[in-house]
């Protein structure tokens, strides 16, 4: 073997060996930035499920389950379609585009003149929402130290959760004040600027050494690989001890054609609770007779659960099965979702959606790292997007169903479906194949 042919051949287990690096941090709080707006658009769904919900806004179940929906329509063919490019031409370049593409369909969707052209942004701006958070995961994963890999992407979801509440309480305090006919237009248009800065920081950003190296540009890792070798260590966090490859991946996972039906299948199951139990959060509140104010407040108070349990989960991420950790946050879930719906009292609405809040999101970004875990590096962005569509599926036919019964039976049938389809998930589960936790990716 020639020494280039031996340096190219080391590119991955260089990435793995440096410690973390300020290089490093400066990735994760871009991506986490980028990340806090792609989740406040999301959760402005919820606060216009409040507001077209409540007087003198309430528009028929149909209209308002298609205004919801739009934004994950657009996801399905977003998600596959950015993985393919970003596979193919880099995780940097499509992260940027999805950012600016974000920026002008929000600020189009503060323009619109109706509910029907705010439908149609929503659903423009959902090719970009659906494929960020898995191209996000696709680029820490390959960007970070083995040994804090699932600490760090756990921090930055944690630090991106503060977009949601961000723009309910946005949301809120235009009502509040008055002044304002559409203070979601406000928030919308907040959400757009927002991301169109971000969209530029990711200039600073290398682009994925190992991505570069799976596709033969070696010289263009090499040069990306010297950014993080001259940056700044940070203390405490020396050269990682890596852990060898798994040989062999047990289970589902030992054919790479069988590990995408499962993680699709995960992908799918998963937001008929942590997408749509959020997502008709407000319609829940609304036809508990609380007030559109009321039911902000307590959408946004709910919001700071997934902080506070993604922070905390990061500490013990790298030393759990992987599996182990999604079947525990789904049967949380469940227990927690049992308490919002059957409770009419305030502060017991708040404690309950603040701790499924909490075990969402750690399951969410659990379930993504684990799914970006199980893949190679020359198809990881495509397979995890595609897969990642059929979340978007997922969430675009819940609240089709979910609202409808919401409003014909009440909130202990809609969640009927919820349970099961956590327990659903929690099956699949047991004969899922472990992840890569600790371990280099391929």
């Amino acid at each position: 073997m020639t020494d280039s042919a031996a340096a190219a051949a080391g590119i991955p287990l260089r990435l793995d060996r440096p410690g973390l690096k300020a290089l490093h941090l400066l990735a994760a709080a871009v991506c986490a930035l980028g990340f806090a707006f792609d989740l406040l658009e999301i959760a402005l769904g919820s606060a216009l499920s409040a507001v077209f919900s409540s007087p003198p806004h309430t528009v028929p179940a149909l209209q308002l389950s298609m205004l919801l929906a739009s934004v994950y329509v657009g996801a399905v063919v977003g998600a596959p379609l950015l993985g393919w490019w970003a596979d193919r031409h880099g995780r940097r370049h499509v992260l940027m585009a999805a950012m600016l593409w974000l920026a002008l369909t929000s600020v189009a969707g503060a323009l619109s003149d109706g509910l029907w052209s705010l439908t149609v942004c929503r659903g423009l701006a959902g090719l970009a929402l659906g494929a960020f958070p898995p191209l996000v995961i696709t680029y820490l994963t390959e960007l970070l130290p083995a040994r804090q890999r699932g600490a760090l992407i756990l921090a930055t979801v944690a630090l991106a959760t503060l977009g949601p509440p961000a723009g309910i309480f946005l949301v809120r305090g235009l009502t509040l004040t008055q002044w304002v006919a559409e203070p979601w237009r406000w928030a919308l248009g907040f959400g757009g600027v927002g991301a169109g800065v971000v969209g530029l920081l990711f200039l600073l950003l290398p682009e994925s050494p190992r991505w570069l190296h799976s596709v033969g540009r070696n010289a263009d890792a090499e040069r990306a690989l010297d950014r993080f070798d001259s940056s700044r260590p940070i203390h405490g966090f020396g050269a990682s001890v890596v852990l060898p490859v798994a040989p062999v991946l047990d289970g589902l996972a030992a054919s790479p054609r069988r590990r995408w039906p499962l993680v699709a299948a995960l992908f799918f199951l998963s937001p008929w609770s942590t997408v749509a139990f959020p997502l008709l959060a407000g319609a829940v509140f609304a036809q508990k007779g609380f007030k559109i104010a009321d039911s902000l407040l307590f959408i946004g108070l709910s919001a700071f659960g997934p902080l506070v349990g993604t922070l905390l989960a990061a500490f013990g991420v790298d030393r759990l099965d992987r599996r182990l950790a999604l079947a525990a946050c789904a049967a949380a879930m469940l227990l927690a979702g049992v308490a919002f719906v059957g409770s009419d009292v305030p502060a017991g609405l708040i404690v309950a959606g603040a701790v499924f809040g909490m075990f969402l999101s750690v399951y969410v970004s659990a379930l993504n790292l684990y799914g970006a875990e199980l893949f190679p590096t020359r198809a990881r962005a495509s397979s995890l997007a595609s897969a990642w569509a059929m979340n978007r599926v997922g969430a675009a036919v819940a609240p089709l169903l979910l609202l409808p019964l919401l409003r014909e039976q009440g909130p202990p049938a809609m969640f009927v479906l919820i349970a099961a389809a956590l327990l659903a998930g929690i099956g699949l589960l047991f004969v899922a194949p472990r992840g890569q936790q600790r371990r280099p990716v391929v």
